[in-house]
């Protein structure tokens, strides 16, 4: 009898990493898209007609503001339907399918359109993925499996940016002709998330109202957290405007995703090594270390 017990444990071990994997080939995929338009979509913008680094910051503003809003509705509604992969897939068809149209845009309103539609997109999708990835394992294991899914994300995110720089440099593809392409591994994650992973046993009740649910959510050590997020996040600073920058020192326009692409290598690097870290001293120490890490920066 032990033995079965043992031998089913692993079977379900098993069978939940192939969720984090699937879920990891998504963001993998989706990274290669969304990275070969964001490399070059600072470049792009600032060069539209009545644009400048003014307008990309409002883009940039409106867009992240209202991603981080979605996060918190999508989260509440997924544990409302007792399904996370609607939701997911929902976020991540929106913006996988409307990246490639900044392939059109002439001005900086349809860019904003665009821009804040992507990041909707990923409003929905992250909070329910998030949860579908701890429902997905052991509690023990969660540091590995979003350290693995991290790492996976991180990797398309080095890997968009080199295919953007490397395709323009030997076919001679425009700006513009990246953005269409970038379709291609869109639809990847999409099927992708589609046929390999799995919902993961149906929660319990949750007929909470919306804002019931909030205040459920947000439990003390939570709002600590998300208060230490907030005064950190006054601190951090958009990777479009490091890009800008790059352009405006004189580097060819063609080469500018490569700095993107070393920027998230440092990312993918310490992402399993801190989950890891983190299932052993536990999550605060490495939270720790690594707000630490942004000061001494």
């Amino acid at each position: 009898m032990a033995a079965d017990d043992k031998a089913e444990s692993k079977d379900s071990s098993k069978s939940s990493f192939k969720n984090i994997f699937a879920l990891g080939f998504v963001s993998f995929f989706t990274d290669v898209s969304t990275e070969m338009v964001l490399s070059l979509l600072p470049v792009f913008i600032v060069n539209l007609p009545s644009s400048g680094s003014a307008a990309l910051g409002i883009i940039e503003g409106i867009a992240e503001s209202l991603s981080y809003g979605m996060r918190v509705v999508s989260g509440i509604f997924s544990d409302k339907l007792r399904r996370r992969k609607v939701i997911i897939l929902l976020g991540y068809g929106i913006s996988n399918i409307v990246k490639p149209f900044f392939a059109v845009v002439n001005n900086i309103f349809e860019a904003m359109a665009i821009r804040v539609a992507d990041r909707i997109g990923k409003g929905i999708r992250t909070a329910p993925r998030d949860a579908l990835l701890s429902e997905s394992v052991d509690e023990n294991r969660r540091g590995i499996a979003f350290g693995l899914h991290r790492t996976l994300d991180q990797t398309g995110a080095i890997l968009g940016p080199l295919a953007a720089s490397f395709l323009m440099y030997v076919t001679g593809l425009t700006i513009r002709g990246i953005f269409w392409l970038s379709f291609i591994p869109g639809i990847a994650a999409l099927l992708t998330l589609l046929f390999f992973v799995q919902e993961r046993a149906a929660m319990g009740q949750c007929g909470f109202k919306m804002l019931t649910g909030i205040q459920e959510a947000l439990k003390e050590d939570l709002l600590i957290l998300l208060l230490i997020v907030g005064v950190f996040s006054l601190g951090a600073f958009n990777y479009s405007f490091v890009l800008l920058n790059a352009s405006e020192a004189g580097f060819d326009y063609r080469a500018i995703p490569v700095f993107y692409a070393l920027i998230n290598l440092s990312h993918t690097i310490i992402a399993i090594p801190s989950g890891v870290l983190s299932d052993r001293i536990g999550k605060e120490s490495v939270l720790v270390m690594g707000y630490g890490a942004f000061l001494a920066a």
